[in-house]
């Protein structure tokens, strides 16, 4: 990727939920909710505190985190739909 974000921001590529339902019907995309779960693709270099020194984030590429429904804004870079979000709008990382 040729997109590197700053400060505190985070970018993450959604991962896409199930296109059936348990009992095999098929959600239709006009109907299915945005997913809230995502794999991170970047990391800025973290946040600065008040005397100047750069706090690193606690996430890192690669790894698949939960956030809020309306978090982040949408972009497209080369051609995929991301999003942009502060590290302080992820709820957690989800251990695999």
């Amino acid at each position: 990727m040729k997109f590197r974000p700053l400060h505190d921001r985070v970018v993450v590529r959604r991962i896409e939920g199930e296109e059936k339902t348990k009992g095999g019907i098929i959600i239709p995309d006009t109907v299915k909710e945005k997913p809230q779960e995502g794999e991170v693709l970047a990391v800025g270099a973290g946040a600065r505190d008040e005397s100047g020194r750069i706090n690193p984030l606690d996430v890192k590429a690669g790894d698949r985190v939960l956030f809020g429904k309306w978090s982040g804004t949408e972009v497209k870079i080369d051609g995929q739909d991301l999003l942009i979000m502060k590290e302080s709008d992820i709820m957690g990382v989800v251990a695999l």
